[in-house]
């Protein structure tokens, strides 16, 4: 049986991960509608009914958008710390509350679920509550860290055990400082409970990479203050700087934020 992983969508409109082994799936986020989830992954041949779960990162619509639709319509349990399910269900984005499909994680006690050891772990966001998760599956470690203001300690710490890392990449600095936001949106993103910008993104990795990681997906790049190619080169160029060289000593690929990424099967 192969690991199989797939960005359904990841941006600041929206946001969905896929996990696979065997005859069994989960979800990282459902920030985007049902339907989409649905074709997305009939298209590659996977099976709504194979889905197991649902982890969430966080309460903000662009990461809950259909998770009341796979809670209480397709009976998929909905995993997360107990206050983000408390903010999910304050939520303005969800028409249909979550109820019998509600499931409790405790940051950083793992959950063991078919094939899957997942550890979710605290980042500093503005959501109700805000975790990242850890996920080991075939001796293979997943590390899927989104919307974070800046790279903690903690959070470093569970980065640094992935062989497979989903890191976000939300803006690019000057960008972000010459655009047409308000200052106060302005600042909500470059502060320290805001978004992760490219650079801080690629100083991290240069200063951390280790032989084992093998790919690095840059994740939930924005819209206005970013571009896929600038996210990209960013981390390339300061990876390079460190002898490190992409495509030889790790791959890396900056997802797109309204589009499936490519099913990707490892062995």
């Amino acid at each position: 049986m192969k690991v199989r992983f797939m960005s359904l969508a990841s941006g600041s409109s929206g946001n969905c991960y896929y996990l696979g082994y065997g005859d069994h799936g989960i979800l990282i986020d459902a920030g985007i509608g049902i339907r989409t989830i649905k074709k997305h992954l009939k298209d590659v041949g996977i099976s709504m009914d194979s889905i197991q779960a649902v982890f969430v990162t966080h309460d903000h619509a662009d990461h809950i958008k259909a998770v009341g639709h796979l809670g209480e319509k397709l009976h998929i349990p909905i995993y997360t710390t107990a206050l983000v399910h408390a903010g999910i269900n304050k939520s303005y984005c969800m028409t249909e509350k979550l109820h019998s499909s509600i499931r409790f994680l405790e940051k950083e006690e793992p959950l063991q679920l078919e094939h899957f050891r997942i550890t979710s772990f605290e980042v500093p966001h503005d959501g109700t509550d805000n975790v990242g998760y850890c996920i080991e599956v075939n001796n293979k470690v997943f590390s899927f860290v989104t919307d974070l203001g800046e790279i903690t300690p903690l959070a470093a710490q569970y980065i640094n055990k992935a062989h497979y890392l989903i890191l976000e990449a939300n803006y690019d600095e000057e960008m972000l400082k010459m655009g047409p936001y308000p200052a106060y949106l302005k600042q909500r993103i470059s502060g320290k409970n805001g978004h992760l910008s490219n650079s801080a993104a690629a100083d991290f990795l240069a200063e951390n990479i280790r032989e084992e990681l093998q790919y690095i997906w840059l994740c939930h790049l924005s819209k206005d203050n970013n571009h896929p190619e600038l996210a990209y080169k960013t981390v390339e160029w300061k990876l390079k700087n460190k002898g490190i060289i992409v495509g030889k000593d790790v791959q890396l690929l900056a997802l797109k934020r309204s589009t499936p990424s490519e099913l990707y099967i490892f062995e």
